[in-house]
């Protein structure tokens, strides 16, 4: 089942007799701000659910998981619009990795909201599954987080582990669709070949190009959980939109994804990870550098720079961290210059990192522990069996383009025409 509300042209014409009227009086050639542009209006899940009237929620009792990130397009709160929402009885609230906050990089415990007095029940502590008892008196699930578009950022295992609950339980799902900030066209890397856990929940390529509606519809079939689904869609949104086309307000998903460019970099940086070197937490922009204190950066960004990877330039750089790994100690790495994130291809860049790591520094680093996060021990294998600089793209594109096949089935907007 999914939900859709009526087209949001009222809303795009105000702005516009605001912008003429503005115009008109001033006598200024004043041009309209780009989120109130007709054609770049987006009206996430909860701006249509709220606008709508709340409708899949009637008569409902309700858990809400979610965290900082569910905000409509004004930054009310989801938590807000569902307390004070005519016939909705929010019972209960459920905060993912990081808290409900969004500003913690540890477990998380159980706590009150002392905004709405609620109950919030961390999945990211004792449990990442809402327990019976967590879910009783409750009839509805709603998820409303902000992914970021890559296969191991945790909101995805916790919308699935909550949607394999609520079916043992007979509980709706209803999810309130956001955008991926990084696209909904842009497909890279191999599938996971393990899956269920919270890095890896389902195989699908580490950059999926899915919504979290999108991907809750899929979970549902292909991993056979057969929950009641709601999908509140997205108006306005097109497959092909970076978030920065949306109009909707930036909120960091978590305390180190603090850019659009961030997260469009931190598959191949957060690639690396789980091995010995720093990711740049603890710094001022995480996921833009790498480095550890055994690393020569000239030495680095010169190899890089010379493999041409599209999109992409490396800067020698040094930092010293003041959390996470080697807090307080100077790391020589590189900065890496986003430049064209329409040809970026993040996992030719994360391996060509990680290959180029290992020729220089050896056993300094410890490739092996890409794997962490690739969760793909075939193509890792290749990559280290690799005698010089190659293009890694062909060792998955057989399974890309079956899941390509498979994933046509699930999704919901249409790019630009």
């Amino acid at each position: 089942m999914r939900f859709s509300g009526s087209s949001g042209r009222r809303q795009r014409g105000s702005a516009l007799w605001r912008y003429a009227l503005l115009a008109c009086c001033t006598g200024l050639a004043v041009a309209p701000a780009a989120a109130e542009d007709p054609m770049d209006v987006v009206l996430s899940g909860i701006d249509v659910l709220a606008r709508d009237g709340f409708r899949p929620l009637q008569g409902r009792k309700v858990g809400l998981i979610t965290n900082h990130t569910g905000i409509d397009r004004h930054g009310r709160s989801t938590i807000e619009l569902l307390k004070n929402a005519p016939g909705v009885e929010l019972k209960v609230l459920f905060s993912p990795e990081h808290g409900l906050k969004g500003e913690l990089d540890e477990h998380v415990a159980d706590t009150t909201d002392p905004l709405s007095g609620l109950k919030v029940y961390s999945l990211y502590g004792q449990t990442k599954r809402p327990t019976p008892e967590m879910l009783a008196g409750l009839d509805t699930l709603v998820f409303d987080i902000q992914d970021i578009g890559t296969r191991f950022y945790t909101y995805l295992a916790t919308l699935g582990y909550a949607m394999e609950e609520a079916a043992k339980h007979r509980l709706r799902v209803v999810v309130l669709d956001r955008p991926n900030p990084i696209t909904g066209t842009r497909v890279f890397g191999p599938p996971s070949d393990r899956d269920g856990q919270f890095t890896a929940y389902h195989p699908v390529p580490l950059v999926h190009g899915m919504t979290v509606g999108e991907l809750a519809r899929l979970f549902n079939a292909e991993r056979g959980i057969g929950c009641e689904l709601v999908i509140v869609e997205m108006e306005g949104w097109k497959r092909d939109m970076w978030f920065d086309e949306t109009g909707l307000p930036w909120v960091n998903p978590s305390p180190n994804m603090r850019s659009l460019t961030q997260a469009t970099l931190y598959p191949a940086i957060g690639l690396l990870e789980a091995c010995a070197v720093s990711v740049g937490r603890g710094t001022d922009t995480p996921f833009e550098r790498c480095g550890a204190p055994w690393i020569d950066g000239r030495r680095l960004a010169a190899r890089l720079n010379g493999l041409g990877l599209a999109g992409v330039r490396f800067v020698p750089f040094e930092f010293t961290p003041t959390d996470s790994k080697f807090k307080g100690q100077r790391c020589g790495g590189v900065q890496v210059l986003l430049i064209d994130r329409t040809r970026f291809d993040p996992l030719e860049t994360g391996l060509s990192i990680a290959r180029e790591l290992e020729a220089l520094f050896g056993d300094a680093f410890d490739q092996e522990k890409v794997d962490n996060l690739l969760f793909n021990q075939a193509v890792l294998e290749e990559v280290r069996r690799s005698s010089g600089p190659t293009r890694y793209t062909p060792l998955w594109q057989h399974q890309l383009d079956e899941f390509l096949k498979l994933r046509q089935k699930y999704l919901i907007y249409p790019a630009r025409s």
